[in-house]
């Protein structure tokens, strides 16, 4: 019997009265907790409104549930569909059981992201890059759920930090096992701290901060699956390819596009949280008829200018023909003086109203 071990839970499930309380699911939503909390810190820091990342959150939560379980029912299938399988097909839709897959989750929760990002008028790059490191904590508190459930762990081990399982789950007594929840716990936590370090020391943007998380999970997500052996019912279900389990495969495929990703965009730099006119991070969207008023009153504001800019050139005028007026009745010989002349307005002899005319008007000589 080994010196030391870990223990597993003997219980996964509580009861409130007759409602359960699942650990697994616990752990879920507390990493959903941690996840949103940081992200919407970062996204403040950001110059992003508040409140931004927990709208945001619903969709992509709910998407990602619903990714997250059918990756996990196609790439084990034979748990719920065929000759081998050991639950009844409609438990596939049995979530709280356990079985989500990450990728599922993070590619159809990626969808919910992009929706409500272009819903909101924002940059799904920014957004990506504000929640990487959040995604990593989220997962290191959501694989202790995997302890509860004594599932997903490793081939046998000597180790002094060896997982007891229960033959309930798969273990046999006296044997230990190599605890790969705790394996990825860590991981995840150090890739979540690192995240923030690289984000801070490169001012990474346009998503490859992102890209760096998905190139550090994958990478040691890629060892960690190679330890697991995930017995049901005394027979390995996962699925294998050429020698590889299919996680082993889609971390590959994962690590080689991050690279690339990072490689093409490594000349972009700065980018903006918003990428619509109008867009702020809210719910609120341009009035076509707010817009429109709002054009009227620059059309009013630019003839209301003209017609200022027009009495302003008929005064100078007025003020040019008097002064001309004035210089006019100077003393000077060959001068013109200003006289007032009556006029006959009627043709009837009576004089009317005189009017004032320029008459020449010679200086005696001396």
């Amino acid at each position: 019997m080994p010196l030391a071990s870990i223990p597993s839970p003997s219980e996964g499930v509580w009861y409130l009265g007759f409602v359960p309380i699942r650990a697994y699911a616990l752990c879920i939503v507390l990493g959903v907790v941690v996840a949103v909390w940081l992200s919407e810190r970062r996204w403040r820091a950001r110059g992003g409104q508040a409140g931004t990342i927990i709208d945001i959150a619903v969709p992509a939560v709910i998407f990602g549930l619903i990714g997250g379980r059918l990756y996990h029912v196609i790439t084990d299938w034979q748990t719920y569909f065929g000759p081998r399988a050991i639950k009844e097909p409609y438990q596939a839709l049995f979530i709280w059981e356990g079985g989500l897959g990450i990728w599922g989750a993070i590619a159809l929760g990626g969808v919910g992201v992009w929706l409500a990002c272009r819903r909101r008028g924002l940059s799904l790059g920014a957004v990506a890059d504000t929640v990487a490191p959040g995604i990593a904590f989220a997962q290191a508190i959501g694989r202790w759920g995997n302890w509860f459930n004594q599932e997903l762990y490793g081939s046998p081990t000597t180790l002094p930090w060896g997982l007891e399982i229960d033959p309930d789950h798969g273990g046999e007594p006296g044997v230990l096992y190599h605890p790969t929840f705790l394996y990825e716990s860590i991981w995840n936590l150090a890739l979540g701290f690192a995240l923030i370090f690289v984000g801070r020391r490169f001012a990474l943007h346009h998503g490859r901060l992102f890209a760096v998380y998905v190139a550090g999970y994958t990478f040691g997500r890629f060892w960690i699956e190679g330890l697991r052996i995930d017995p049901v019912g005394g027979v390995d279900h996962a699925v294998h390819f050429l020698g590889l389990r299919i996680n082993q495969w889609t971390s590959i495929v994962l690590f080689v596009g991050a690279l690339v990703y990072i490689w093409v965009t490594r000349r972009k730099d700065t980018e903006e949280i918003v990428v619509t006119p109008g867009g702020d991070g809210s719910d609120h969207q341009a009035d076509p008829a707010h817009q429109a008023d709002q054009a009227d009153d620059v059309d009013q504001a630019h003839q209301d200018d003209q017609g200022d800019q027009a009495d302003q050139a008929d005064r100078a005028g007025q003020a040019d023909q008097a002064d001309a007026a004035g210089d006019s009745s100077s003393d000077g010989s060959g001068d013109t003086k200003a006289s007032v002349v009556p006029v006959d307005t009627d043709g009837s002899g009576e004089t009317g109203a005189s009017v004032r005319q320029a008459v020449p008007e010679e200086k005696n000589a001396r």
